[in-house]
């Protein structure tokens, strides 16, 4: 077998191209810390903002905050994790060096020329958008295919599935259709949950007992292969509403009851003293906390949308920023439980998550202010994460072995 981490070996590349979560992670979470203090200025202070209305020649300002937040941020993540994970399931080599930078200029250039104040056309950044999740998804079934590792063939599909729904969302940019556009981010939302629910299910309860040194309660199939299929109903219902408004409540309120068990199982209570690993536990179950009260709302859209963001900015965003934390640790040789206080960090994004979806929800008539305090404190998450960390995810291992 091939060995992918031999110590003897001499790696000559710089750092920050070694592993995929080094460039992704950095550059999505400077990207999250970064654009949500930007959109706040050029929606509430246009006045004041770089990007006032003579900015945006091309693209909406509506349509680029959720675009960017999932396909620039979140998906920023995402690949950064399955593009490093895929190497430790495999025992394959993953991209590295040359073939990692074409991927993350990609996703960089994607960025750079929807922020262009000129008018671009959108086939450009659609196309490097496209680019990006391509290679990646091509990079995953590469490691995979070859071991016939079935069990994780389905993250190379998910992101060719993602790369449609992304040009589908230039597409209704390009047709100015935003009811489409609408349809495709609650879409991806319940995709990025459908991720968690596979991926969370797998690290947060053998994190878990791995730290409190108790077995790993063994999953429940029946329950597993549901939460599944309810996730991808979810995300099938928010692009086409296919679905009565009656049948979507029921998905919502048994999927958000069958994650409530599988959460309960996982002994969270256990974890409070651990950040690195209460954040994961709270982050999780921000999801069925949101599927219960969208079930709850379903008639009312405005309480509908608005919970969004309670597993959008808790849920998504939290667990974004709690695995960053402790893979970039993990995979520079670094004592996981011993690095950079993420406290305060992960407590911020719950907080944001709280101000940004409950609280307009209760006063709304105080909602920009509570949008603005939310905004703080994402900015703080994010950026003390990119304070503590950038100079760990530009040097070498501590160990010296490549990666």
């Amino acid at each position: 077998m091939l060995n992918i981490d031999d110590p003897a070996e001499i790696d000559n590349t710089p750092a920050i191209w070694r592993l995929g979560f080094r460039p992704f992670f950095l550059g999505g979470a400077v990207v999250a810390a970064l654009y949500i203090p930007l959109w706040l200025m050029g929606w509430f202070t246009p006045q004041y903002s770089l990007f006032n209305s003579e900015f945006w020649a091309n693209v909406v300002p509506l349509w680029w905050h959720p675009h960017e937040m999932l396909f620039g941020f979140a998906m920023a993540i995402v690949c950064g994790f399955l593009l490093t994970a895929v190497q430790a399931w495999t025992n394959q080599p993953t991209i590295k060096g040359r073939s990692l930078i074409v991927t993350f200029v990609c996703w960089l250039i994607a960025r750079l020329t929807l922020l262009l104040p000129m008018n671009i056309p959108l086939v450009v950044p659609a196309l490097f958008d496209s680019l990006f999740l391509g290679f990646s998804a091509f990079a995953l079934w590469r490691c995979i295919y070859p071991v016939k590792q079935w069990r994780n063939i389905g993250f190379p599909i998910l992101l060719v599935v993602a790369l449609v729904v992304n040009l589908a969302s230039y597409y209704a940019l390009f047709q100015r259709d935003f009811s489409l556009s609408t349809q495709l981010w609650q879409g991806m939302i319940w995709w990025l949950a459908l991720v968690i629910t596979i991926v969370g299910g797998r690290v947060i309860p053998f994190f878990t007992a791995m730290r409190i040194q108790q077995p790993k309660p063994d999953p429940i199939s029946v329950l597993e292969n549901t939460l599944l299929l309810l996730m991808g109903l979810m995300f099938i219902q928010a692009i086409t509403h296919w679905l009565p408004k009656g049948v979507e409540q029921v998905l919502l309120a048994v999927a958000g009851g069958l994650h409530f068990i599988r959460f309960a199982r996982w002994q969270a209570h256990k974890t409070l003293k651990e950040p690195m690993l209460w954040s994961l536990h709270l982050a999780y179950v921000s999801l069925p906390i949101t599927l219960i009260l969208m079930a709850i709302n379903i008639d009312n859209e405005y309480a509908y949308r608005t919970l969004l963001h309670l597993f959008a900015v808790g849920g998504i965003a939290a667990l974004c920023l709690s695995m960053i934390s402790r893979v970039s640790l993990g995979h520079t040789s670094r004592n996981i439980y011993q690095g950079p206080n993420m406290a305060f960090a992960f407590l911020s994004i719950a907080l944001a998550a709280i101000f940004r979806a409950i609280m307009p929800l209760l006063m709304p008539e105080h909602t920009q202010m509570w949008l603005w305090i939310a905004g703080m404190f994402w900015f703080i998450g994010f950026g003390l994460f990119v304070w503590f960390y950038a100079p760990i995810l530009t040097r070498p291992r501590l160990d010296g072995r490549p990666g």
